[in-house]
């Protein structure tokens, strides 16, 4: 009995003085024979297991292959976070002017001008291409995300697709020939949409992009047509915010001295500002207007409707026609007290000019009265 125990013995040592690779998803632990098996002999036969601490190789195989799980899910995650960065066509947005002629751009760049698919005029699509239309690549036609493609609305919007920051100066330098009203700041916005042709559905919403199944022209133009909106939408709303900001300094002054200076002039003037902002957005960035390619195909409308909810359109308009109706109310009021004050000064003009005919009639019967006969 007592050769077994010292030929166990033996083999734990052997085996524990074999070299082993540590683990590296955790730091390797130095093997302790138990201390019960030195200080209780009675209990050596138990304790041997404490001369055999080396873990089992099913312990080993569960600890790799939890360390290689979580490798895994690392990787899986990097590569997911990578396919879903791969693939944007990068999309911005600029209001960089009031009006721009369009006549005029489409004239001088009639070799990039898409031909136009339905009767809306107050934008053109414009295509810049490396290769001829008719050329084809590897023997596959030529996709449209291939291609740069800008899209000018004549109240001074423009929307580029598949350009990249430093080459949107030159394409916008083109748009600044026929621009007019420039801007002192100009406003930009960014979006990208990504193609899926295994996609189920024709597209599908994700954060700050959209994920089409088929990219084309008609497509181009839908999300052009509302960020170019939503980016004029931005700037006539800041113009009523500030004069918001002017009307609330106007308030506050007359809270404070019962009396405000603005002259008739300048009040005309924002009432000018208001009524035209408000038919600008209305009238000339066709807000409310129906998109004629999204009512012609069922997947452009879902594209538009989506998109007008995803940058909130109809509630940012409903916002600028709250303020706009604090601006005219205060417009309303504002009139009304420089008619009275105008109304004050017209009859105290009247009674001067009574009080100076009354003297007149009475220096003239003065006269009259002490004058000799002869």
């Amino acid at each position: 009995m007592g050769r077994w125990r010292a030929s166990l013995l033996l083999n734990h040592i052997a085996r524990r003085s074999k070299p082993r690779t540590p683990n590296p998803c955790r730091p390797f632990k130095p093997l302790h024979i138990s201390a019960t098996a030195h200080s209780n002999p009675s209990s050596k036969f138990f304790s041997l297991r404490g001369f055999s601490a080396i873990p089992s190789p099913a312990t080993d195989y569960s600890d790799e292959y939890v360390c290689g799980s979580h490798d895994f899910d690392q990787n899986y995650v990097l590569e997911s976070k990578e396919d879903e960065e791969s693939g944007k066509i990068p999309v911005k947005a600029y209001f960089l002017c009031t009006s721009i002629d369009l006549k005029s751009m489409q004239a001088e760049n009639s070799g990039n001008v898409v031909p136009a698919t339905s009767r809306t005029s107050n934008y053109i699509a414009l295509r810049y291409c490396d290769f001829p239309s008719k050329i084809t690549v590897f023997g596959l036609e030529k996709k449209e995300s291939s291609c740069r493609y800008m899209i000018v609305f004549q109240y001074g919007s423009a929307v580029l697709f598949n350009i990249e920051d430093h080459e949107a100066e030159t394409y916008l330098e083109i748009v600044r020939r026929y621009a007019s009203g420039l801007l002192p700041e100009m406003r930009k916005d960014d979006y990208a949409v990504k193609e899926k042709p295994l996609l189920v559905e024709d597209m599908q919403g994700g954060p700050d992009y959209i994920v089409l199944k088929n990219l084309d022209t008609d497509s181009i133009r839908i999300i052009g047509n509302v960020l170019g909106q939503s980016i004029a939408l931005d700037y006539f709303v800041s113009q009523i915010d500030g004069m918001v900001e002017e009307f609330t300094d106007i308030n506050r002054g007359m809270e404070k001295s019962g009396t405000f200076t603005m002259n008739r002039k300048k009040l005309f003037q924002l009432v000018g500002k208001a009524n035209s902002n408000l038919a600008d957005v209305i009238l000339k960035v066709g807000l409310f207007d129906r998109s004629e390619i999204a009512w012609r195909d069922a997947k452009y409308a879902q594209i538009f409707e989506y998109l007008r909810e995803e940058y909130e359109v109809t509630q940012r308009f409903g916002n600028l026609d709250f303020k706009l109706k604090f601006v005219e109310h205060n417009i309303h009021f504002l009139q009304e007290v420089l008619q009275n004050r105008r109304s004050d000064l017209l009859e105290w003009c009247i009674i001067c000019l009574l009080s100076i005919e009354n003297v007149i009639s009475i220096y003239e019967i003065v006269r009259e009265s002490t004058a000799v006969p002869i």
